[in-house]
């Protein structure tokens, strides 16, 4: 099984411990993890922004750095959600404009081989007790590209209750955006801040130390909500949850 690493641009730059933190679990479960230096941005924020023919240069990039993988994993739903979903779209696009195939071939190989992290622990290793210990009370929120394009439902919840030592609390209002959404967060910062200090204000009602997202993204926003707010509240990376271990808690 030849598995890679897709450490997305947040991820790179400010949250790498998610990154190291996935191969030590991948690692732990026995999965020999590459780590392809050609890979680059998935090209979201262009995309979004409706620079589509700008961002076909970085679904090419991307197709070819993991050409000699057969699974490609990421921390990461809002980025598998753009390879999965956007991708085939611009190569349809790009045919549609008699620009040829390649595009869309290109989109066909990638997509297949991409998985958000839990995906790959219960859909191809068919595990949830990956041997975690993370002796705190976690609430969840979930991402909305993993909960509404992935559709991932209750995979994060399952690793999450197979934790030893976690006490798992209710979110209220969990499926409600954090309000970052990328450059909707530049592009409507009133709102985006609103949405962010409603949300940050349910989790500190749970009570728990920390807050699990499933995107370094969600997680920058709610964190940096939750510290102007004066909470106690951790935000943690699910994949820094699972890595943890009794000998090593992340």
């Amino acid at each position: 099984m030849r598995v890679a690493l897709f450490i997305t641009c947040v991820n790179d730059t400010l949250y790498p411990r998610t990154g190291q933190a996935v191969v030590t679990l991948l690692e732990r479960l026995g999965v020999k993890v590459g780590f392809p230096e050609a890979q680059s941005c998935c090209g979201q924020p262009q995309f979004n922004t409706g620079y589509r023919h700008e961002t076909e240069p970085l679904l090419r990039r991307y197709a070819t750095a993991f050409r000699d993988y057969e699974y490609v994993v990421t921390p990461s739903g809002s980025c598998a959600a753009m390879v999965r979903d956007n991708y085939p779209r611009m190569g349809a696009k790009a045919a549609a404009e008699g620009r040829g195939q390649e595009l869309a071939d290109a989109a066909a190989e990638a997509v297949p081989k991409t998985y958000e992290l839990t995906e790959f622990l219960t859909d191809v290793l068919k595990v949830t007790d990956v041997g975690a210990y993370y002796p705190h009370t976690v609430t969840y929120h979930p991402t909305c590209h993993g909960l509404r394009m992935l559709k991932l439902g209750d995979r994060p919840r399952s690793l999450l209750a197979a934790v030893k030592g976690l006490n798992l609390v209710e979110l209220p209002g969990a499926e409600e955006c954090c309000g970052f959404g990328g450059t909707f967060a530049v592009k409507n910062a009133a709102v985006s801040a609103a949405m962010g200090a409603d949300k940050a204000r349910n989790i500190t009602a749970t009570g728990a130390e920390a807050v699990c997202t499933l995107d370094n993204s969600c997680q920058l926003h709610i964190g940096g909500t939750l510290a102007r707010q004066g909470s106690a509240v951790r935000p943690v990376h699910l994949a820094e949850i699972l890595a943890s271990t009794e000998g090593d808690v992340w």
